[in-house]
């Protein structure tokens, strides 16, 4: 029901993906982050690299939920998705 509300308004698996490529990249950046403003020490640090680095699968499972319902609808047909089919 979710997935199919996040279809309907228009999110598409492709906006899915790429929110979980931005995770993996936030996660380092954040991981970093806390390492050199906090003083709480590395232990810190990878407990906010490890709970934003878990984003990323939950995103890239969206991606795969939007796009069961992209190809029930024909409309798979986005930029990654084309560039597979040209491989």
């Amino acid at each position: 029901m979710v997935i199919k509300k996040m279809h309907d308004i228009g999110i598409r698996s492709e906006h899915a993906y790429l929110a979980g490529l931005s995770s993996i990249g936030l996660s380092f950046a954040s991981w970093f982050a806390s390492l050199k403003a906090e003083q709480a020490g590395i232990e810190r640090a990878d407990r906010w690299g490890i709970f934003v680095g878990e984003w990323a699968p939950t995103f890239i499972g969206l991606g795969l939920a939007l796009s069961h319902y992209e190809q029930q609808e024909g409309t798979l047909d986005g930029s990654l998705h084309a560039m597979k089919r040209a491989i």
